[in-house]
């Protein structure tokens, strides 16, 4: 990857561009945080306990798969650069996997218990896949702290915008596509969600750049560095 100036004083559009996609993540983790419960709860069908173990499996599988993420995303090499490919590559599944994950099946309460284990642990690979690269993008638009101190501002007014908005409309707008079907309401409000997701992670794609490059270092394989991952969390 060629370096660009990498002090670079970052345009206002380039900062919001960045901004956005925090805003598309927010989507998603305001959902999570706001209503996942109720959801699995009052309308999937499980019960608070079973709810509960299937979010501390999925905390446990986090722990591995972040830095995994990480490690991959670092070896990337395109003509893009080695995190901006990610929120192309990631757009799609992480909303293909909020409308599963919001489906409520027409099955038995075991298959419904596995389906709910199955797309959620789906859902978080996904946006770990895209939200690990973004993150670490900041780090390699410039170089200048100030211009990096900037970028958090405005990462954070991105993703408190997206929190606002889930908590304000989420539930009045699964009661209008719902039409007093709660299931259907949700399943269509995570399509709306995801199609802003897909344009606004588009969009900081397109008007983000990556204008530091890492020194280069003895790498490892990345087979050994999952390795090493399991070691240190298990030792």
């Amino acid at each position: 990857m060629q370096q660009r100036s990498p002090s670079h004083q970052l345009s206002f559009g380039e900062k919001a561009g960045y901004a956005v996609g925090d805003t598309a993540s927010n989507l998603y983790w305001g959902v999570f945080s706001g209503f996942l419960l109720y959801f699995y709860t009052d309308v999937f069908g499980l019960s608070p306990a079973a709810v509960g173990t299937m979010l501390l499996v999925t905390r446990i599988i986090d722990a591995f798969t972040d830095p995994m993420m990480g490690a991959l995303a670092d070896r990337t090499k395109t003509k893009f650069g080695k995190f901006r490919p990610y929120l192309l590559w990631g757009a799609l599944p992480i909303a293909s996997a909020g409308v599963l994950t919001f489906t409520v099946p027409d099955l038995d309460d075991g298959g419904k218990l596995l389906y709910a284990y199955g797309t959620y642990i789906l859902m978080m690979l996904a946006y770990t896949f895209i939200n690990v690269p973004y993150g670490a993008l900041l780090g390699v638009m410039t170089s200048n702290s100030q211009q990096r101190t900037m970028l958090t501002s405005f990462r954070f007014i991105g993703a408190f915008s997206g929190g606002i908005f889930v908590s304000q409309y989420t539930l009045k707008l699964v009661e209008w596509f719902g039409q007093g079907d709660e299931k259907l309401g949700w399943q269509l409000t995570m399509v709306l969600y995801g199609l802003i997701a897909i344009v606004l992670f588009i969009f900081t794609f397109l008007v983000t750049k990556e204008r530091i490059e890492a020194p280069q270092k003895e790498s490892t394989p990345i087979k050994q560095d999952i390795t090493d991952l399991f070691k240190n969390n298990l030792g």
